[in-house]
């Protein structure tokens, strides 16, 4: 099913779905896995776990990945895809990270949420 819904947070985080997912919901402290591209607002592509051939897997909704993946990818549901367009605020703010992204950049990023592992599994 594809459904595309946006919701734009007051924090200018702006959230759509592109697949809504039916399976388990990301809350937080899960241990998400996702497949991921992350682009700069010029559209220049900076990582992609595709590209990689691996997944990533963090704990989310406890400050281990920018603000922007902790609120943007809570309440998302395995099997879902979802478009993150973060503001700089939400993302690296006045750092740089490496050569790759310059501070005070907005990033946006296409997200697909693979599993959702909670302390109850």
């Amino acid at each position: 099913m594809t459904e595309h819904l946006t919701k734009q947070q007051e924090n200018g985080l702006e959230i759509t779905d592109i697949i809504i997912g039916d399976g388990k919901e990301a809350v937080k402290g899960a241990l998400i896995t996702t497949q991921y591209r992350g682009f700069l607002s010029d559209g220049t592509q900076f990582d992609s776990t595709y590209d990689k051939g691996k997944t990533f897997q963090c704990v989310i909704g406890t400050g281990r990945v920018i603000k922007g993946w902790d609120q943007g990818i809570m309440g998302m549901k395995v099997g879902g895809k979802r478009k993150l367009s973060v503001p700089s605020a939400l993302a690296y703010g006045e750092r740089n990270m490496g050569t790759v992204i310059p501070a005070h950049s907005d990033l946006s990023f296409e997200i697909e949420l693979l599993e959702v592992l909670t302390r109850d599994d």
